[in-house]
Formats: structure tokens, C-alpha cells, sequence
């Protein structure tokens, strides 16, 4: 199993896990995306804090934001990975407007090397609950 498909099989399990019942019943307008970023290697500890500053917001004040979840790669912890669910495209783009994302993105501009948006579809998702 290579690096990525882990990171996919990972994050579906955390999904089913936090999002309970939202994905009991997968439903085809779901905005879902993975970021696949690279980062300045001496900036990654500030990048950390402040992705999971905006992810612990987003999550808790967007009620379409069903997941989100940042990985890196155990041996280059500049290459980031952030598996991305969101309701519809619609909650995706007030995502994209809220205040706190605006600020993750002046906040790491400097820190983010590269960012490639990969849209997805959904295959299938399998997980235990809690």
C-alpha cells in the first residue's frame, strides 16, 4: 500500500468517525478535495499551528464543514496532505469567505511553497465508529 492510498484509506476512516451518520448515506453533492501542499521546511512547526488553528474553527463554527484533516508524510514533513469534506459546493465556497480562512491564508502565505487542489469523487467509504 503506498503513501497515498494510506493517507486516503486514514482519512475515510476518520471521516465515518467524526462525521457519524452524515456519511452513513453518502450523497453525490458533497464537495470532497484533497490539498496537497508543500512547505517551507523551516517554517513547518509554525504551519502545523496554524493549520490546526484553522481547522479546529472551521469545523467548529461551519456546519458544512464535515472534515477536515491534515497529514504529513512521516519522512518529508514539508509535503502535507488535507483530506477536505464539505456538504456541498456551496459551503465550500463560504468556506473559502470566512474570516478564519482568510487568515490561515495571509497567516502560511509565506510558509506554503506549492498547493495542488485535487477534486475527488467518492468511491466508497468504509469505517468503524467510535
Amino acid at each position: 500500500m503506498n503513501t497515498k492510498q494510506f493517507f486516503i484509506i486514514g482519512a475515510s476512516m476518520l471521516a465515518s468517525a467524526v462525521a457519524g451518520s452524515a456519511f452513513g448515506q453518502e450523497k453525490q453533492d458533497q464537495y470532497i478535495q484533497i490539498a496537497e501542499i508543500e512547505i517551507d521546511p523551516l517554517q513547518i512547526d509554525a504551519y502545523k499551528a496554524a493549520v490546526k488553528e484553522h481547522i479546529e474553527t472551521a469545523v467548529r463554527v461551519e456546519p458544512g464543514v464535515l472534515v477536515l484533516y491534515a497529514v504529513s508524510d512521516k519522512n518529508d514533513p514539508s509535503q502535507v496532505r488535507v483530506f477536505e469534506i464539505y456538504r456541498d459546493i456551496d459551503t465550500y465556497k463560504l468556506h473559502l469567505e470566512s474570516e478564519h480562512f482568510k487568515r490561515y491564508k495571509t497567516t502560511t502565505e509565506t510558509m506554503v511553497k506549492s498547493l495542488k487542489l485535487i477534486r475527488t469523487d467518492s468511491i466508497a467509504l468504509g469505517a468503524k465508529g467510535k
